[in-house]
């Protein structure tokens, strides 16, 4: 039993020699997982978007069903004027078929007018008549844009109502202000002054306006 552990020596190194010998085997590379293919393009063109519609234009105004002197009475702010109006029998005269333009004085219009000048103008029937027909021009329905390119405009009274447009605002007689204009009616045109104007005196080309109320 000598010769055993030579014996297994020996072998072991058989074993080892084998194993040194034997080749290699050769090991892949991992693979890389290959691109994602691009996804397709619809070479088809997009359709034009359709073009939008016009907007619609506004529609026009109704069309007035009131004549000059309800359209005044409506506004509720002319109650001096309309009492002027009674006063002076021209109620009938601006409820016929026209056409008129008036130009109305409001009720702070009057109030700039004296109050005990005032309450006598309210009394006298032939002056305020004067007055009154010195606020309409008969024949036409003026507008705004009408009456700023006139000079002057012959009023029922008969005396011409003078014209001037300031900075876009139209005057009568250099003082009075169009206030509201165009307001239209079935037989003529509206517009709304902030002052009283006075016709002037025979011989006289001086236009008068009413005088504002002083506080005393």
């Amino acid at each position: 039993m000598k010769h055993a552990p030579t014996l297994f020596i020996a072998a072991l190194a058989v074993a080892l020699t084998a194993c040194a010998a034997k080749p290699k085997q050769d090991v892949a590379p991992p693979t890389e997982a290959p691109p994602p293919e691009p996804m397709a393009v619809d070479a088809t063109e997009a359709p034009e978007p359709e073009p939008l519609a016009p907007e619609a234009e506004p529609p026009p105004p109704p069309a007035p069903t009131k004549d000059v002197l309800d359209t005044v009475a409506e506004a509720g702010n002319f109650t001096t004027l309309l009492s002027a109006l009674e006063t002076a029998g021209l109620k009938d005269t601006l409820k016929g078929p026209g056409p008129f333009t008036l130009f109305a004085p409001d009720d702070e219009a009057f109030a700039k007018i004296p109050k005990p000048e005032l309450e006598r103008l309210l009394k006298d029937k032939k002056k305020l008549t004067a007055i009154l027909g010195y606020h309409v021009v008969s024949g036409n329905a003026l507008t705004a844009t009408e009456v700023a390119a006139m000079p002057s405009a012959s009023s029922v009274a008969g005396p011409q109502i003078m014209i001037s447009s300031v900075s876009g605002s139209v005057k009568l007689n250099g003082v009075s202000s169009v206030r509201s204009a165009d307001i239209k009616a079935t037989n003529g045109v509206v517009h709304v002054i902030d002052t009283v104007l006075m016709p002037p005196k025979k011989g006289s080309k001086k236009q008068e306006v009413s005088k504002p109320e002083t506080n005393k």
